[in-house]
């Protein structure tokens, strides 16, 4: 028996959800969450095998979520459910150790299939999601990061503001600031944002 927990702030949408693993002999919904943090604290107590995880939601987004239960519970798979595939979106769930990236205008047999393949620890991806990807790995370094935007990126990864990596590497503000523009260029990433930054870190090995 697969058990799930759903995680989505709009209570509709877990409604519907429910519903729609409600006659599956083989899974079992143990619960809901309306944000990240209580679906943290859900998903260990109810020791669930899969987190069904949307990726906008308050208190604690879906990434956040992802990144905190895959150090606390790496048992425990996460599968998301957003109507989000920009880039700024799925890179981050992928390089946050989401096993699986679904849209919600997903068949229901497609949900189905995707939640029995994260159980068993195979990855799942929607067609648009997985052609973002695709053209991602097409993507040529343009240069190799320096040693210090190495070491940026790395303090950006682990959730330093810009104020707290300019003072762990001595450097001002406007210098990570620099930084940051140097690394989304020689990484190609079209969304400049830090997420973007290190979720393509991430993809190609620069960040574990």
């Amino acid at each position: 028996m697969i058990r799930l927990l759903i995680v989505d702030d709009h209570p509709i949408v877990r409604d519907g959800l429910r519903a729609a693993f409600e006659a599956e002999p083989d899974i079992h919904v143990a619960g809901e969450a309306a944000n990240g943090r209580e679906g943290i604290d859900r998903a260990a107590a109810l020791e669930v095998d899969i987190v069904l995880m949307d990726l906008r939601m308050p208190e604690m987004d879906g990434v956040a979520a992802i990144t905190a239960l895959r150090r606390s519970h790496p048992r425990i798979k996460t599968l998301v459910l957003t109507t989000f595939d920009g880039d700024s979106d799925v890179l981050p769930a992928i390089a946050a150790g989401a096993t699986g990236y679904l849209l919600k205008d997903a068949p229901t047999d497609e949900l189905l299939r995707a939640v029995r393949a994260a159980a068993a620890g195979e990855p799942v991806l929607s067609p648009s999601v997985a052609g973002r990807l695709m053209g991602q790995v097409g993507r040529p370094v343009k240069a190799a990061l320096t040693d210090r935007e190495l070491q940026v990126l790395t303090l950006v990864a682990d959730g330093a503001s810009n104020r707290q990596a300019a003072a762990r590497l001595f450097i001002s503000e406007a210098s990570i600031k620099t930084h940051l523009l140097h690394i989304y260029d020689k990484l190609g990433v079209r969304v400049r944002v830090r997420a973007a930054a290190v979720g393509e870190g991430y993809r190609r090995g620069l960040l574990r």
